[in-house]
């Protein structure tokens, strides 16, 4: 969903990974029971400093022009602006409950889910100025878009349902039961993939109809998806399980499945092939590589969530 990737430099072997030197480059994690940022130097794996926030950060979003990176502060109730390449606070804007944030593909409207408020905000992508809130119970989570942006998928995590927000309209389209806990969500190939925490699978649906039309097992607490940036790998974290999934982006099928204990949650992909993923019950980074499964692991704040890496980041 993040629109990062041009951002990202460095020579890629044939094989996916540059195994001579570790890739240059900052990461921001969110520290989402600490009320702080971490930022962490890619080639030394060490932690630079910490951005204090007021009160819970979660989620990080690029902007489409990647000139601001905005995180959501959400009992905070603020929409923190970042520069992108230092990490340094541009400015802040009030907000309700930013928890999960996106822009439309069309980069026309930023969503905002109100997880702790149970509402979806539609806002105008650039003034931030309030289109339409929905009131959705309860526990608005994580969405994606159609690629065409004419609707938004938003999971409830409280009601077991997703729910298909029309952009174009500004109505909800249809709500639909796809299982105990919903958590990411993932538009891939005309359906919606909806990761599910209560059933430890992947809900595919019909984003026409909201039908589930089947249901793929990852791992007790499915929780998020990821796509890889060659778009051939869907990676699953399952957070109760302390696992990381790999699905065949075409099929569907898993390939593999890498041992992470910790509550793994979101990911970010490296240039040099690496992943990074955050551990949110052990207050730490993991850094995977996908060719051998082997990791080592960074220390940050207490409950690490969003992760944004920026390869041309230059910090201090």
């Amino acid at each position: 969903m993040k629109p990062f990737l041009g951002l990202l430099t460095g020579a890629v072997l044939a094989c996916g990974l540059v195994t001579s030197a570790w890739a240059s480059g900052a990461v921001l994690v969110m520290n989402s029971a600490e009320a702080s940022l971490s930022v962490i130097d890619m080639a030394s794996r060490k932690e630079l400093r910490r951005i204090p926030v007021l009160r819970e950060p979660h989620h990080v979003m690029l902007t489409p022009d990647g000139r601001d990176l905005l995180v959501g502060d959400t009992v905070g109730n603020e929409l923190i602006v970042l520069d992108p390449a230092t990490f340094e606070v541009r400015r802040r804007v009030t907000m309700a409950d930013p928890y999960q944030l996106g822009f439309s593909p069309d980069a026309k409207y930023l969503v905002v889910n109100g997880l702790a408020r149970n509402q979806v905000d539609v806002y105008e992508a650039g003034t931030y100025k309030l289109v339409k809130r929905f009131p959705l119970r309860s526990m608005p989570s994580h969405l994606d878009f159609a690629p065409d942006s004419s609707a938004v998928y938003v999971s409830l995590q409280g009601t077991g349902k997703l729910a298909a927000i029309d952009l174009r309209r500004m109505a909800v389209q249809w709500t639909t039961d796809v299982g105990k806990a919903p958590a990411g969500v993932m538009w891939q190939n005309g359906r919606v993939l909806v990761a599910i925490m209560g059933s430890d699978d992947i809900a595919v649906v019909d984003p026409a109809t909201g039908k589930v039309e089947r249901r793929i097992q990852t791992g007790k607490g499915a929780h998020t998806l990821f796509r890889s940036p060659d778009k051939k790998t869907i990676y699953v974290n399952n957070r109760i399980a302390g696992t990381v999934v790999a699905l065949d982006a075409a099929t569907l099928k898993s390939t593999r499945s890498y041992k992470l204990p910790g509550g793994p949650d979101d990911i970010e992909f490296a240039p040099d092939g690496r992943v990074w993923v955050t551990m949110r019950f052990i207050h730490k980074v993991a850094v995977l590589d996908p060719a051998t499964g082997q990791y080592e692991t960074i220390d940050v704040g207490r409950s690490p969530h969003g992760i944004f890496l920026n390869a041309k980041a230059t910090v201090k």
